[in-house]
């Protein structure tokens, strides 16, 4: 039995976690430089395709976290509460400046990848006071089992227009797809990215996987390694029968190779088959994980002990470099720049758009810039304990 004052730290958390931060790095970098998110050539569809792993593994070991600290301290559901509210109240205020570098709050807010972390520690402070084995349950059948409501979706989607039903349903389960939700003729305006039910499911999943990290580490690496495979296994199986979790569409446009067709799966909102294709892989890599030493270990961690902090700091730096780019190749800072990104604005100009050898040096250049501080964070934060810091 772990006591209260002893739960662990993993080392393959803070890895996942510091190279999902890395890599979702490129995407953020990706929306300021005008290329496509994904599409038929193989060189876009793969640097959009690696960042998928980042917001799964992000959610749900946010959910692993939790079980961890609700080892250590009380009262964890007034925790998660305080927490939730404090995220969304960044995602929608600060970080939406950071997206922007406008103040156009009327007329364009978005509900990201932490708007859905906060919603879903809220409602695993709901559910946290159940048995574990319940809060699974919870879990694993809203992952597994939200994909039946696909049909009805489709069907409802057209008629969603105002009204508080329709902005429930965007806000749950269908998202930007059905448009924005609207208040008034002229905004404000709330583009939801991130549907909440996948995300809530991922977050308990996670939660109640903490247990299986508290097992002996021999147990421990089998159940990863078994877990982790039987989810590839079962992504394989159920995209090879294109039935169910997430069924390829006939007639896709654009059209593409049939390996890529295979990997596309759909984010918004996140279905079975892409949870099952990146947290798989991520759980069933933890053992080897475990045992990573050298420089790009020691300097993933770092980044994965701090990811909330590494996650303010990297958009609005990635902003302004996108800034410096446009300066240096156009004489002048693109107004483009200054748009409702990433959902609100428009095309970028003619000939504005980036190589992906500029994209990636530029995503390169961020890394590097952001290991400084967060290297100073992580530090602080194994030196310092006031309450503020659980926070960040």
């Amino acid at each position: 039995m772990i006591e209260k004052d002893a739960a662990p730290r993993i080392a393959a958390i803070d890895l996942l976690r510091g190279a999902a931060m890395v890599l979702m790095a490129i995407d953020h970098v990706r929306v300021f430089s005008g290329v496509p998110a994904g599409g038929p050539d193989p060189s876009i569809f793969f640097t959009r395709w690696v960042t998928h792993f980042c917001a799964p593994i992000f959610v749900f070991f946010a959910g692993t976290s939790a079980y961890f600290y609700g080892l250590a301290h009380e009262r964890l559901a007034r925790f998660l509460v305080a927490r939730g509210v404090w995220l969304i109240f960044l995602e929608l205020t600060i970080l939406r400046v950071c997206w922007t570098f406008n103040l156009d709050f009327r007329h364009y807010e978005m509900a990201g990848v932490i708007w859905a972390i906060g919603w879903s520690m809220i409602a695993l402070a709901v559910v946290s006071k159940l048995p574990l084995p319940a809060i699974a349950v919870v879990g694993l059948g809203i992952v597994f089992g939200h994909n039946i409501l696909d049909a009805k979706v489709a069907a409802i989607i057209p008629t969603l227009d105002g009204g508080i039903g329709a902005a429930l349903w965007k806000i749950l389960y269908v998202g930007f797809s059905a448009g924005p939700i609207q208040a008034g003729p002229d905004g404000p305006v709330l583009v939801i990215l991130y549907a909440l039910v996948p995300w809530i499911g991922t977050m308990l999943a996670g939660y109640a996987f903490g247990r299986v990290l508290v097992l002996p580490p021999e147990r421990r690496n089998r159940a990863c390694l078994a877990i982790g495979v039987g989810a590839i296994v079962l992504f394989l199986a159920l995209r090879g029968a294109n039935l169910y979790g997430d069924p390829r569409p006939c007639g896709a446009k654009p059209p593409m190779p049939a390996f890529l067709s295979f990997l596309n799966t759909t984010k918004y909102p996140a279905s079975l088959l892409f949870l099952l294709m990146t947290l798989g892989p991520a759980i069933a890599i933890m053992p080897l994980l475990e045992r990573a030493k050298g420089a790009v270990a020691r300097a993933l961690t770092v980044f994965g002990r701090v990811p909330f902090f590494y996650y303010v700091l990297h958009i609005p730096l990635i902003h302004a470099l996108a800034c410096l780019v446009s300066l240096a190749r156009e004489g002048h800072i693109d107004p483009w720049l200054f748009a409702n990104h990433p959902m609100g604005n428009p095309p970028p100009p003619d000939g504005y758009t980036w190589s992906l050898p500029l994209l990636y040096g530029v995503w390169a250049l961020a890394v590097v810039l952001l290991w400084f501080p967060c290297r100073w964070f992580a530090q602080y934060k194994r030196t310092h304990d006031a309450w503020w810091l659980r926070f960040v």
